[in-house]
């Protein structure tokens, strides 16, 4: 899950312990219903995806809700769209299938999801007839699905920022999961 660069940012700040008591935790390589439920409601994600030569790129990609499904717990697939003909993301999946997906909810209740995994194009597949305006497939084999802390994510709806966004000469509001059992022992000690 982390890599050297991670670990020398993790030590730096004291998380490293935080950073593996998250993955031991919350990290899973199958989704469950709840995380089907999750992404079957969105209407949109964000896709990350690299060249061959590890070049970034990061997509908005939308639909009605349901467009993206989880068909097995192995499983998740989304329709391409008609767009600008460029096929930045799904071209880089031909060359390197390794993606990250983000799923968030804004407002009332803000939520994130994370999916890594590996990904695949499809031409024809049958399943597109029941998409429409799919002109191609995508399916998503799942390697790290870990709920994000959603606590920075504005509300859209009033302009309002979060609550937990920093502001000049005002002290920070901590978010409550930083107490709870699994994690207090484990989270540094926030820095001046």
């Amino acid at each position: 899950m982390f890599h050297m660069g991670n670990r020398e940012l993790q030590d730096a700040f004291g998380s490293r312990a935080l950073a593996d008591r998250l993955v031991e935790r919350l990290k899973r390589t199958a989704f469950n219903a709840d995380d089907a439920k999750f992404i079957a409601a969105q209407a949109f994600f964000f896709l990350a995806t690299a060249d061959a030569e590890g070049r970034p790129d990061c997509s908005f990609k939308g639909g009605a809700p349901g467009f993206v499904q989880v068909l097995a717990p192995d499983l998740l697939v989304f329709p391409d769209y008609d767009g600008n003909g460029m096929f930045k993301s799904l071209g880089n999946i031909v060359a390197n299938p390794q993606v990250g997906l983000l799923f968030i909810t804004m407002g009332e209740r803000p939520a994130r999801l994370r999916v890594n995994g590996r990904a695949e194009v499809v031409t024809d597949h049958p399943m597109m007839a029941a998409l429409p305006g799919a002109q191609l497939l995508v399916r998503v084999t799942p390697e790290a699905i870990f709920p994000n802390c959603p606590r920075y994510i504005p509300d859209m709806a009033t302009g309002t920022p979060s609550k937990y966004a920093p502001l000049p000469e005002t002290p920070p509001v901590e978010p409550s999961w930083k107490t709870f059992p699994d994690f207090a022992d484990v989270v540094p000690p926030r820095r001046a």
